[in-house]
Order: structure tokens, then C-alpha cells, then sequence
């Protein structure tokens, strides 16, 4: 018995060693190397970035890994799936950079970030060239869109000459000169302005609170850009990056349908909406924010743009009681765009923001004559994620005694890809009724 078992261990073939691991034993000895528990493997193998604590098995290395650190990724019998950053503190304690079998196809990055980095901007450049970006027409864009780019935790929008960087993840904030040698490099690229998410970093083990999150202070709070051949003001410490280029191809969109029309942009913030629809042939805009910095801005853009001010203004009010004065006036327009701000940036509060969009689109679509167009949005991917927003909205339907007609569905523009592995990428919502 014995002898026919030595027999058969001696008849099985050599285990060989897998690309990852032969690089690890040259050239990273030491390294760390996360385990993960049985059946939580075929996720990362499929691609999803995020390795949440509770996937993991173990940890083996001594010392144990600290935040920013290199580690591998194995499944259950400790053979490699991957590498990626570690991080201590995180419900998310790996992202995953690259895959084994991506570091079969190119082993030049495998557990070198900076080549890495290099590698999938050059990456993020090529993508936004086929796709047409920039152009004369545009030169506002999303260069690099986190998961979407591979490169989880880091947003790159560009603006003419300004690229405009914002950092949500431990790592971005380790590799940070590396980051910008890499945007440095781009032709049309002359300025750098770094923005940290303070509240993410935070939950990444990041405390910000005194950093001021600027980078290259000399920075004019004006810069030029133009999309679709519009010309826009934008400010660089404004909301998010300084401009919503997610809305670029909806923006248009409005263009193409606002003939003859009167149109209402709820939330409007720089106009970017409203603008269109006067390029479009509008007859009369209004735009309606709380922000007065932002009011600021669609103002310029009037003016940028040499547009009538008699068709197009701007009013500081807030949206729930613009419209329910509007509607206490019984006033309506052709066509409504309500554009709120995020009102779920988290699961737990998506109850909450549910009444909150159910009762703002019951006001818009009150507002809009029947027979005319509500474009509505939301940017909280806890909403877009839960599939419950056209739902709600046929709830504020009843709501505001209207029937809607679905015409369009859309999310944001190309030049923000989503990892299907990933589909929490998936974050804006924006969607055309007709209004009866």
C-alpha cells in the first residue's frame, strides 16, 4: 500500500510555478500575501478591484502589510489570482491592480506601481483619442475614471490645459508624484490642481482635515473650456472637479429637442443645461440654484457665449419653493430638467432620499405642461444601483395626478467607461418623460 502511494505522488507532474510567483521569488521577497476564504474567489478572478475584509482568510508576512503596501492576492490554496495595495484600516483591505493571467500578457508591470500607473494612463489616453476627446469642439473631458480605468480610487478630468485630479484612495495619495509625472507628460497638460475627497480618505485611514488639498496655488479661479462648442467658465475649486462633463452627451442631447421651446433647469449649477437648450432655439431659459458661486459662473457663460439675456436668466431660489410658488402661480413650461444634487451618497440613507426625489420630481412634472418633456437625474449611484428610480418616479406621477411616458434612458457620457465586474461604477441616472 505504501509503496503503490509513493508511486502514485511520484507519477504526478511538477507544480509549476505561476508568473507572479516566480517574479515574487526573484525580485520581492517578502512580500505579503492575502488569502482569501473559500468561495469568495471567482469574484476577484472576474475582475471586481475591491477586496473587502470579509473575503479575506488570512494574512501571511511578517511584519504584516501596512497601508499603501504591494501585496499579492491568492485563493484559498495560496495560488496567486493577483496583485494589489493593501490597506489596514478599510472595509476594502485590497484593490486589486492586475490580474495573474494579466501579468502572464505583461509581466513589465507585475507589483511595480509606477509602471503600472504609466501603463493604464497611457491607456486612459488612447481610449479617449479613439473616442474623439479632446477636440475643437471639446477639450472638457474625464481622462481617468477609477474603476472604469483600472485604476480604482483615482479620477482625472481634464479642462483645456488644466488637469484637474482627485484622489479618493490611500494609494493615490502614496503614489501621488508618480500620479502627476504621468499627467505632467500629456502635450496640452499645464497645470495640476489635486483634489482629496477628505471623507473617503478618511474611511481609508487618511485624516485631512488641516490639508488644503490644492496643488500649484498660482492656479487662475477661472479657466475657459468649451464643449459641443459652447464655451463655459468653470472654477476648479468648484463642486466636484470644477465641472460635470458626466452630463456632456445629455447636455446635447437637449440641443437637438429645444426648438421653439420654454424651457425650466432646475439645479441648474453652471448653466450647462440651460446654455444648450438656447444653442437648441429655445425661445426663453430659466435657471434656478441656491449656489450663488455657481450662479456666478452661468452668468459668465452668458456673457461668454454673447447669448440675450432677455432669453436666458438665472435666479437664486430654492428648488422646492421655486416650484411650488410656480406652481401656486399656475405656471408651466415646455420643458422641465431637474438636475438635484447627490441626496443618497450612501445606502443606508436611500429611504430618506427616496421621499426627497419623490416629492421634487412630483413638483417638476406639475410644473410641466401636458404634453411636454421632464428630463430628470440622479447622481447617487445607492439609487442608480438599487433600480428603484424610475419606480419613485412613477410614484410622483400618481403623486402630481400625471402620466409618463418613457422616451429615453441614459447615464453618463462615454469617456466614463464602468467595469461590468465593478457595476458599482455605475452612478448617474437621467431619463426623458413626456408629462400628460
Amino acid at each position: 500500500m505504501v509503496a503503490t502511494r509513493l508511486m502514485k505522488s511520484l507519477s504526478l507532474p511538477p507544480t509549476t510555478a505561476t508568473i507572479l510567483q516566480e517574479i515574487a521569488s526573484n525580485h520581492h521577497k517578502g512580500l505579503a500575501k492575502v488569502v482569501l476564504k473559500k468561495g469568495k474567489t471567482q469574484l476577484f478572478r472576474d475582475g471586481s478591484p475591491m477586496v473587502y475584509s470579509g473575503a479575506v482568510d488570512r494574512i501571511i508576512g511578517r511584519p504584516p502589510p501596512k497601508t499603501g503596501d504591494v501585496v499579492m492576492v491568492a485563493d484559498g490554496t495560496e495560488k496567486p489570482i493577483g496583485w494589489g495595495l493593501y490597506n489596514s484600516v478599510s472595509m476594502f483591505c485590497v484593490r486589486l491592480m492586475q490580474l495573474e493571467e494579466e501579468a502572464t500578457r505583461d509581466p513589465s508591470c507585475a507589483f511595480n506601481m509606477e509602471k503600472l500607473l504609466e501603463t493604464r494612463i497611457d491607456a486612459a489616453i488612447e481610449l479617449r483619442r479613439n473616442l474623439g476627446l479632446p477636440s475643437a469642439s471639446t477639450n472638457a473631458y474625464r481622462l481617468v475614471n477609477s474603476e472604469g480605468d483600472r485604476l480604482s480610487g483615482l479620477i482625472i478630468d481634464v479642462f483645456g490645459g488644466l488637469a484637474v485630479i482627485a484622489s479618493s484612495a490611500a494609494w493615490v495619495e502614496k503614489y501621488k508624484p508618480q500620479v502627476e509625472a504621468c499627467i505632467s507628460r500629456i502635450d496640452e497638460i499645464n497645470h495640476i490642481n489635486w483634489r482629496q475627497s477628505v471623507e473617503m480618505l478618511k474611511e481609508e485611514g487618511l485624516d485631512l482635515t488641516d490639508s488644503k488639498g490644492m496643488h500649484l496655488p498660482t492656479l487662475q479661479k477661472r479657466i475657459k473650456v468649451i464643449e459641443n462648442g459652447i464655451s463655459y467658465t468653470i472654477s476648479p475649486d468648484g463642486q466636484k472637479t470644477g465641472f460635470y462633463a458626466d452630463q456632456r452627451e445629455n447636455r446635447h442631447f437637449i440641443s437637438t429637442i429645444s426648438e421653439g421651446q420654454r424651457v425650466l433647469d432646475m439645479c441648474c449649477y453652471s448653466g450647462g443645461f440651460a446654455l444648450n437648450a438656447v444653442f437648441g432655439g429655445a425661445v426663453n431659459v430659466t435657471g434656478v440654484d441656491t449656489s450663488m458661486p455657481a450662479l456666478e459662473l452661468a452668468n459668465e457663460n452668458i456673457a461668454l457665449n454673447d447669448l440675450d439675456p432677455g432669453r436666458i436668466s438665472f435666479l437664486r431660489r430654492d428648488a422646492t419653493d421655486f416650484m411650488k410658488d410656480a406652481i401656486a402661480r399656475n405656471e408651466s413650461w415646455d420643458m422641465v430638467i431637474l438636475d438635484p444634487p447627490k441626496l443618497a451618497p450612501r445606502r443606508k440613507v436611500l429611504q430618506n432620499a427616496t421621499g426627497m426625489y419623490r416629492n421634487l420630481n412630483s413638483l417638476a412634472m406639475q410644473l410641466t405642461r401636458r404634453g411636454g418633456l421632464l428630463m430628470t437625474c440622479s447622481c447617487s449611484g445607492a439609487m442608480t444601483q438599487s433600480g428603484m428610480f424610475l419606480r419613485i418616479l412613477q410614484g410622483a406621477a400618481s403623486m402630481a395626478g400625471r402620466k409618463i411616458t418613457l422616451l429615453r434612458q441614459a447615464g453618463a457620457a462615454c469617456d466614463h467607461p464602468i467595469d461590468p465586474s465593478y457595476p458599482e461604477g455605475a452612478y448617474l441616472s437621467n431619463m426623458l418623460f413626456r408629462v400628460l
